[in-house]
C-alpha cells in the first residue's frame, strides 16, 4: 500500500490497456486510454505553466463532458486539489464554495458560467475557459486577461510525483441545518475507495457503463467514472452532458453497457419510462447498482423484473470517499432487500452514545474506519469533535448489523421521527408507501407537534394515470403500519423537490409541503 495513489492506478490501467476505449461521448467520438493519458498530461502541463502549484485548489464547473474529465485528472496529476462545483449554483452559492475551498483558480467550459464567473471576479480568483473540439485536438486554456495557451512542454509535469498524502479532491457534504462541511480527500482515500469498488463489483476491462449522475458529486465521480477508468473499463458520457431518460437506454445498448449506478429517483424514472414505453431489453447486464438514498424493496423487485439483472443496493457518503457497504454480486452471496449490504474494504461497527459496540440486531450509530475515510473536515473543529470519537468516524446514521453482518439502516439520527416517545424510521414508512401499486414516489418526514412532540407527514407522486386520494393512502398505511406510524396527512403532488444530485432531503420536503398546509392544493413544483 506504500504510496498508493489514484493517479498511479489510472496510469497503470492506461499502460495495460492503451488501445481500449476509455471514454465515449455518445454519438460523437471515442477516446482510448493512451489518448486520454496524453490529453491529461498535456493539460496538467498547461496548469503548471499557469502557476498551479501542489496543494492549490482548482474549482471546476462543467457538465459531464470530456473537458471536465481531462481537467479533473489534470488537476490532481499536478498535485493540486480538484473542487468540482454544480453549475446550477447562484452567484452567492458560488461565492461561498469558492471562498470556503480557498480556490486559487476557476475553470469552466468555453461558453462560461456567468454566475460562477461573477463570484470568482468578486473574490479576485482568476478564471479560465477550456476548449477541446474533439479527441484529436489538445486542451486549450483561455482567459480574458491572457492569450490562448497551447504549451507542449510536458517536462515540468514529468518531474512531479504524486503522493498518497496529496489532497486530490475537495467536496462539500449536503448541508441540512447549517452550511455544508468541507471534506478534503487524499490520493490514498480515493485510491482505496476505487479499489474497494472494483473488488466488490468485479469490474474489469470487459465492463462498460453509461454515466447518469453528475460528476460534481462523489457517487458519479467515484463509482461511475474513476473506478471504471482504474479497471480499464469503458465509460459513456451522454451527448447532452447530463442524464436524459429519452436517450439513456439507447446509449446503454449502443455502447454494450454491462452495468450502471444511480440514485433511487433516477431508477424510478428509468423504470417508469420503460413501463410506459417499453424498449427491448437486449442487454445482458451483470448488475444494477443503487446508492445515495434508500431503495424501497418494491422498487428493487420491479427493477430486477424489468431489466433481468440483480439490483445491488449500497451505502456511501462523501467522508468515506463514497463506498462503505454493498450487497454482493449473486455469486458472492445473497442480496437482501432493505439492507445496504456488508462492509467493503473497511471496518464497521454499531456504537451506542457511550461508544459501546452493539450486538447483532441492536440499533445504534453506524461507525467506520479505514484508508478511504477523510482525516477530518476543513477548518471545522466542532464538526470533527462530533464525528471522530472512540477511534471511529461517526456517520450520523442509525442502523444495525444482522447475524450475517449485513447493515440495515433505520435513518439519519436527526431524521428519526419521535412521536410521543415512539421512534419512527421514515425509511420504513417510505417503503410501505411505494409498495402501493398507485404510488410512484414517496417521502415521509417529521414536523414539531404540540401534542406528540413530532408528527409524521408524507408526500406521494401517483403513478401515471392513477386517481389516488388521500384516504386511499391512509387506508393502505393503516393495513401495513403500526397505528403510531401512520401519517397524519398525505400530500399528493406531481413532483418532489430534489437536490442537484437527485437526492430527496426530508427537511426540504417538510419545508416545501408544510408551508402549503393551509392551502387547498399543493403547488405543482419541484425538481
Amino acid at each position: 500500500m506504500e504510496n498508493l495513489t489514484l493517479t498511479g492506478l489510472l496510469r497503470k490501467a492506461a499502460t495495460a490497456f492503451p488501445s481500449r476505449r476509455a471514454i465515449s461521448v455518445s454519438g460523437k467520438f471515442d477516446v482510448t486510454y493512451s489518448r486520454l493519458q496524453e490529453l491529461v498530461e498535456h493539460a496538467a502541463s498547461l496548469l503548471v505553466d499557469h502557476g498551479v502549484k501542489p496543494g492549490n485548489v482548482v474549482a471546476l464547473v462543467f457538465p459531464n463532458t470530456l473537458e471536465y474529465v481531462v481537467m479533473f485528472l489534470a488537476v490532481i496529476r499536478c498535485r493540486a486539489t480538484a473542487a468540482p462545483l454544480n453549475s446550477a449554483y447562484t452567484a452567492e452559492e458560488f461565492e461561498f464554495y469558492l471562498s470556503d475551498s480557498e480556490s486559487k483558480l476557476l475553470i469552466m467550459p468555453q461558453e462560461g458560467i456567468q454566475t460562477a464567473k461573477a463570484a470568482a471576479s468578486k473574490l479576485n480568483i482568476p478564471h479560465f475557459t477550456v476548449t477541446l473540439p474533439d479527441s484529436n485536438f489538445t486542451i486549450t486554456l483561455s482567459s480574458s486577461s491572457s492569450s490562448e495557451s497551447k504549451s507542449n512542454n510536458t517536462d515540468s509535469i514529468a518531474q512531479l510525483i504524486n503522493d498518497s498524502s496529496d489532497v486530490a479532491l475537495f467536496l462539500h457534504t449536503s448541508g441540512t441545518t447549517s452550511h455544508p462541511k468541507g471534506v478534503p480527500l487524499t490520493q490514498l482515500n480515493l485510491a482505496s475507495s476505487v479499489l474497494n469498488i472494483i473488488s466488490v463489483y468485479k469490474l474489469t476491462e470487459s465492463d462498460s457503463t453509461v454515466l447518469l449522475l453528475p460528476l460534481f458529486h462523489v457517487h458519479g465521480l467515484m463509482a461511475g467514472l474513476l473506478s471504471s477508468l482504474a479497471a480499464g473499463a469503458a465509460v459513456t458520457l451522454p451527448a447532452a452532458g447530463r442524464f436524459s431518460a429519452s436517450t439513456f437506454w439507447s446509449d446503454m445498448v449502443k455502447y454494450n453497457a454491462t452495468w450502471y449506478t444511480a440514485v433511487p429517483t433516477i431508477h424510478q424514472i428509468v423504470l417508469e419510462r420503460h413501463l410506459s414505453k417499453p424498449e427491448p431489453v437486449s442487454l445482458k447486464l451483470r448488475f444494477i447498482r443503487s446508492c445515495s438514498a434508500s431503495l424501497a424493496p418494491s422498487i428493487m423487485s420491479r427493477l430486477e423484473e424489468a431489466f433481468g439483472a440483480p439490483v445491488l443496493e449500497a451505502y456511501a457518503m462523501t467522508e468515506a470517499s463514497h463506498l462503505m457497504a454493498s450487497n454482493p454480486l449473486p455469486e458472492d452471496g445473497p442480496r437482501k432487500p432493505g439492507s445496504v449490504g456488508i462492509p467493503v474494504g473497511q471496518e464497521m461497527c454499531i456504537l451506542d452514545e457511550k461508544g459501546v459496540m452493539q450486538e447483532a440486531g441492536v440499533s445504534g450509530e453506524v461507525c467506520i474506519r479505514g484508508p478511504n475515510v477523510t482525516k477530518g473536515y476543513k477548518n471545522n473543529p466542532k464538526a470533527n469533535d462530533e464525528a471522530f470519537k472512540f477511534g471511529w468516524f461517526h456517520t450520523g446514521d442509525v442502523g444495525f448489523l444482522d447475524s450475517d453482518g449485513y447493515l440495515h439502516l433505520v435513518g439519519r439520527i436527526k431524521e428519526l421521527i419521535n412521536r410521543g416517545g415512539e421512534k419512527i424510521s421514515p425509511i420504513e414508512v417510505d417503503a410501505v408507501l411505494v409498495s402501493h401499486p398507485d404510488i410512484a414516489q414517496a417521502v415521509s418526514f417529521g414536523e414539531p407537534d404540540e401534542k406528540y412532540g413530532e408528527e409524521i407527514y408524507c408526500a406521494v407522486i401517483p403513478t401515471e394515470g392513477a386517481e389516488l386520494k388521500e384516504e386511499d393512502v391512509l387506508s393502505y398505511c393503516k393495513k401495513n403500519l403500526a397505528s403510531f406510524k401512520v401519517p397524519k396527512k398525505v400530500f399528493i403532488t406531481d413532483s418532489l423537490p430534489k437536490t442537484a444530485t437527485g437526492k430527496i432531503q426530508r427537511q426540504i420536503e417538510a419545508e416545501h409541503f408544510l408551508a402549503e398546509i393551509s392551502h387547498d392544493k399543493v403547488p405543482k413544483s419541484g425538481a
